[in-house]
């Protein structure tokens, strides 16, 4: 087994406040009240993450033992022996109140805190990790089947987890909803007993019940302060998604909030991003609330008006680009909360697919998160030599500017899927398509057909070849002169811009690889295979554009470095993103799994063979590897007819201070809540 060292939080770990002063003081006392109540929701809703993650998280948080990890995939342990973990437990406040509470919540918690089995180590499907969103005894198998039940009843998995039981010999399957209710109106939710494929699917409701309840009477009281009609018909739909379970309700919400151009106060919430679902379809749930940043939404909205200027510049033919492009609502927004298990750089959503390519999304970049993560010193900068690491501490700011702007906006903004409706109707025109290879016309052979999606045909694959898309359009269009002057970027400035931009994609590439789990040949996350898939393409393109040499650091344990010829990326560089970028767009327009299968995992594969031996280098990441910064975030009150925001020291005192303070009002409701909730489904995920 892996080396315990690897799943240490380290001591010394990054711990910085999320600063939201200035945009909050800037708000109405009827956005602020507004904010409040949203922010709210978010954090009740948040508390199903525990739930959602793994058997022992709500006891680890009620116990106070460690706040929720931001975007871990993998485990991490306390860096600290049991027993002196346990010692420090027994002589806290908490203990001294309530000694027989806190000792039923360290032994349900403690010996899978501590546990590094393999099955312990990670997400993961069956034998392969652990998940909260099937039961124990469900495989990949089963969730194959799971989502051929619910496709054939037009049901989205995202607020949705599979429970597995037998009764009459048959398979019998529990889909449980998300919701507050347990009965009521089942219309669009299709609650009920169903025979399919020799098996009995129940369809139920009430996951999460009491919180889904207290997030929606939130929503409730900040509907009094919404600014228009939209946000309040946003609201409602809402509302009645966690109430009622359905996720058209949720669709509905959404669309009034895609309509909701450029607010003041902005925010989503729901069960969103299935990155940690092995299966790649059940959603988290995250609730954020944010502030616009007009400085840096400026530089974003010209970028958008120069959308039609820029896409043409893209290596497909026009054949495979949308018919016309969607504007994106793309905005820079200062985060007040953002409940979940990570706080992202940027978001584009909604996930839905058929509101995307009907009705458009919305673009955020969250500014004051990237000021935070990317504030890097000298000493913790890996893998580059000293000349580059100056280079890269003064241009990593803009030029990750520059790359989120047009990742999010011209990335996931551009491309067309082919498409055939349930009427029969297409969407391009079958055999008058050019081949981008060749300029040739050509007979398109695959598309979508009737609800068949991206994500549901790419499935495990989507998430990730996504980003690796947004992710190479950003490196290929931040070549153009006219993008870097929209950022402010003229001359000697504008090119190293570039330089770093591109220095970054490679070092992170590398980086990425603390993300593969060697045992079960898999990614953890999507944006870092992303980048991994890209150093390949790179270093395949040759001719000395990237170099990456094993070495051996002063300090006498394995090192790397890597460095990239500032001279060839405009020929060499630009020509190799040219053409990978072309064939990831071709292979999703035409639905080509196998071909977009073959292409991204072959790139993603990590062996010990070949120029480079990535397995190794792994081991040297791992090593050498600097712990995520964690974010510590305001809380909000209100005190008579204004709102107070209440803000504390990046610190641990100071993160663990926050989230006591945030449930303290309520604290011995919501910590009986959580553990019923626990309770109710201990004995399935063993």
């Amino acid at each position: 087994g892996a080396s315990p060292t690897l799943y240490y939080l380290p001591n010394d770990i990054g711990i910085s406040a999320l600063d939201c002063t200035e945009a909050f003081r800037l708000l109405s006392p009827r956005e602020q009240l507004y904010a409040h109540y949203l922010s709210r929701s978010a954090w009740y809703g948040g508390l199903a993450v525990l739930l959602q993650t793994s058997p022992e998280s709500a006891s680890i948080f009620l116990g106070n033992v460690a706040t929720p990890g931001e975007g871990m995939n993998t485990k991490f342990i306390p860096n600290l022996p049991k027993e002196n973990l346990k010692a420090l437990v027994w002589q806290s406040q908490a203990f001294q109140d309530s000694p027989s509470e806190m000792e039923a919540l360290w032994d349900s918690c403690s010996t899978l805190l501590f546990s590094l089995e393999d099955k312990q180590k990670q997400l993961g499907l069956g034998d392969k990790g652990i998940t909260t969103y099937f039961s124990g005894n469900c495989c990949l198998e089963d969730a194959e089947l799971a989502q051929r039940f619910l496709d054939s009843k037009n049901l989205s998995a995202y607020n949705t987890r599979l429970f597995k039981k037998k009764s009459e010999g048959k398979a019998s399957y529990e889909v449980r909803l998300a919701s507050a209710v347990q009965k009521g109106e089942s219309g669009e939710t299709r609650c009920g007993r169903y025979n399919f494929e020799d098996c009995v699917f129940t369809v139920s409701r009430g996951d999460y019940d009491h919180l889904m309840k207290k997030v929606s009477e939130n929503l409730e009281k900040a509907k009094d302060h919404a600014a228009n009609e939209n946000q309040k018909r946003m609201l409602e739909g809402y509302s009645r998604s966690f109430t009622f379970g359905s996720v058209e309700a949720h669709k509905e919400g959404s669309r009034f909030w895609i309509k909701d151009k450029g607010p003041i106060v902005e925010s989503y919430i729901g069960f969103i991003e299935s990155y940690r679902d092995p299966f790649g379809s059940r959603g988290e749930f995250e609730g954020f609330v944010a502030v616009v940043n007009k400085a840096m939404s400026e530089r974003f909205a010209k970028l958008v008006s120069s959308a039609e200027v820029l896409l043409p510049e893209l290596p497909w033919p026009k054949d495979f680009e949308k018919d016309r492009f969607l504007l994106p609502d793309f905005t820079s927004l200062d985060v007040l909360t953002f409940a979940g298990s990570g706080i992202p750089a940027g978001i584009n959503i909604p996930n839905y697919d058929d509101i995307r390519q009907s009705e458009g999304f919305k673009n955020v970049s969250l500014g004051n998160v990237l000021a935070v993560a990317y504030a890097t010193q000298k000493d913790k900068l890996t893998f580059l030599d000293e000349d580059d690491k100056d280079v890269y501490i003064k241009w990593k700011g803009p030029s990750f500017e520059v790359q989120v702007g047009l990742h999010e906006l011209l990335g996931h903004g551009s491309g067309k899927l082919f498409v055939q409706d349930e009427k029969g109707t297409f969407n391009f025109e079958q055999d008058n398509v050019r081949n981008p290879e060749t300029g040739e016309k050509v007979s398109i052979t695959t598309w979508y057909k009737g609800n068949e999606t991206w994500d549901s045909k790419f499935s495990t694959i989507s998430c990730s070849y996504e980003e690796c898309r947004a992710e190479c359009v950003g490196l290929y269009l931040c070549l153009n002169k006219h993008v870097l002057s929209i950022f402010g970027h003229e001359g000697q400035d504008a090119e190293e811009v570039v330089y770093v931009n591109w220095l970054n994609m490679v070092r992170a590439g590398l980086l990425g690889l603390e993300f593969y789990t060697s045992e079960s040949k898999s990614w953890r996350q999507a944006h870092m295979q992303a980048r991994f898939v890209i150093l390949r393409v790179l270093l395949e393109a040759g001719e000395g554009l990237v170099t990456l040499k094993e070495s051996t650091g002063k300090d006498g344990r394995p090192d790397a470095l890597i460095t990239l010829d500032r001279s060839k990326i405009h020929t060499v560089g630009k020509g190799a993103i040219e053409s990978f970028l072309c064939k990831l767009q071709v292979l999703k327009s035409t639905a080509d799994v196998e071909g977009g299968r073959a292409l991204y995992e072959g790139y993603s594969a990590v062996s010990d063979g070949g120029s480079h031996n990535f397995l190794c280098l792994r081991e040297t990441v791992l090593q050498r590897k600097e712990a995520r910064k964690m974010f510590v975030q305001a809380n909000t009150r209100v005190k008579g007819d204004s709102v107070e925001l209440v803000e504390y020291e990046g610190s641990a005192a100071g993160l663990i201070c926050s989230f006591t303070e945030r449930f303290a009002d309520d604290a011995e409701e919501v910590e009986a809540h959580l553990l019923e909730l626990n309770k109710r489904d201990a004995p399935c995920w063993f």
